[in-house]
């Protein structure tokens, strides 16, 4: 029998998309999403899997030079969603990092533009990007403000490279118009 150049492998076909099931859950790359009356194109989506056992998903959305860090947690099945930013650790006053360094733990405190974040936990996970298996390991340490507004999270990858997320949460309802869009 011939081989046929026009025919789909079935072992590689993908499920069809449900254009009425387009929640945040389902988002892949290239899918658009509107927050915040900015449309912005998911460039990744990664996983988190905590040394306690629990899993977070993020999605990477971009616009223009901006990119934003969606996170979906589930605990005790409580979904919770958040939104965040990474910078670098130089944002945070003082040198941190040295402190951590020198003491194997961030300060109780942190203060980043004028705003006092207190250490609530830590726990050490693996970064998995994509669907890929490997991942890769680090520490977090979480805080939030006085409020419970904003959160702040320092992560420490290997000895001395750190990041620092600062977000908020969000609610599913606030993003609107999810559409696929091209990889």
């Amino acid at each position: 029998m011939a081989w046929n150049f026009f025919k789909k492998d079935k072992d590689k076909e993908e499920p069809e998309l449900d254009i009425n099931d387009l929640v945040l859950s389902k988002m892949k790359p290239g899918f658009l999403v509107d927050y915040d009356m900015k449309t912005y194109q998911v460039i990744g989506k990664n996983h988190y899997q905590w040394e306690e056992g629990n899993k977070t998903l993020e999605w990477e959305l971009k616009q223009g030079s901006e990119v934003l860090y969606l996170e979906r947690e589930e605990e005790d099945g409580e979904v919770s969603w958040s939104l965040s930013n990474k910078l670098a650790i130089g944002a945070l006053e003082g040198n941190i990092a040295d402190y951590i360094i020198e003491n194997e733990d961030p300060p109780e405190k942190v203060v980043m533009d004028g705003v006092s974040f207190y250490f609530e936990e830590d726990d050490i996970g693996t970064y998995h990007k994509g669907d890929s298996p490997r991942g890769l390991q680090f520490v977090v340490w979480d805080y939030s403000d006085d409020r419970q507004e904003k959160s702040l999270s320092i992560e420490q990858w290997g000895e001395t490279k750190f990041d620092v997320t600062v977000g908020f949460e969000v609610e599913e309802y606030q993003f609107s118009n999810i559409l696929p869009g091209a990889n």
